[in-house]
């Protein structure tokens, strides 16, 4: 399922379902469960998130970077020979990378630069480090795409912001969740119980074709009217 769907489908019943039990939304919920919405995809390179998150120009400027870092190497630090070359070299590979490879090398980077520098949120900077190098590692519809996934993160978020609003958790697990779920009406379907081979596969639709944009913009249909019933026609705001 497109990152436009999910979106909209994860977010609108998420919200529609704190609404129908009575639960104030405010501007943190909302964002979490936005967020939530769209983050198993992140071991997706050219998912929505990543692409909104770490966009083609940010990349072409790291390309840009590393070509001049490369130069100056190879040029000005003779001193260092061969090493400056050999360097240089590696540098220059990973400057022309595709788009997709890059995206991953900045998550690498992003995750490292919390893990060595995020000593005010220590021990989550550590944490989400780590997910996030981790996740530029694994394969798409991985381990991000498994129960397991939706009870981290739904931990992470209950232990870091139960304190100050105990929804926040509880809108970020069930937008994962339902991100899973519209996942499992793909032909691909998902592994919930990975490594185990069996998948959640209800086969009503291919991203991408004709009969899937259908689908998809039923379900989006479907959520938006959920949406206008809770928040608009029972007058809840």
């Amino acid at each position: 399922m497109m990152g436009k769907s999910h979106l909209v489908i994860s977010t609108g019943v998420t919200l529609s379902v704190l609404g129908m039990a009575n639960q104030h939304i405010t501007l943190p919920i909302a964002a979490v469960t936005v967020v939530s919405a769209l983050l198993p995809d992140i071991d997706e390179p050219n998912s929505l998130l990543l692409s909104r998150t770490i966009p083609t120009r940010i990349l072409r400027f790291i390309q840009l970077a590393l070509v001049a870092l490369g130069g100056f190497l190879f040029f000005f630090s003779q001193a260092y020979a061969p090493w400056n070359i050999v360097l240089a070299a590696l540098i220059g590979v990973v400057s022309f990378m595709p788009t997709r490879s890059l995206r991953n090398v900045a998550m690498i980077l992003i995750g490292a630069g919390l893990i060595l520098f995020g000593h005010t949120y220590i021990p989550w900077s550590y944490i989400i480090g780590s997910l996030i190098i981790l996740c530029a590692l694994l394969p798409h519809r991985g381990l991000t795409h498994t129960v397991y996934g939706v009870a981290g993160w739904a931990a992470i978020l209950y232990f870091s912001t139960a304190s100050y609003d105990d929804t926040i958790w509880l809108a970020g697990g069930l937008s994962y969740l339902l991100h899973l779920l519209a996942d499992s009406l793909t032909n691909r379907g998902i592994r919930p119980l990975h490594p185990f081979e069996w998948r959640l596969k209800l086969n009503l639709m291919s991203t991408g074709t004709k009969m899937g944009s259908v689908v998809e913009s039923g379900f989006v249909l479907l959520t938006v009217a959920l949406v206008y019933l809770v928040f608009f026609r029972t007058g809840s705001i």
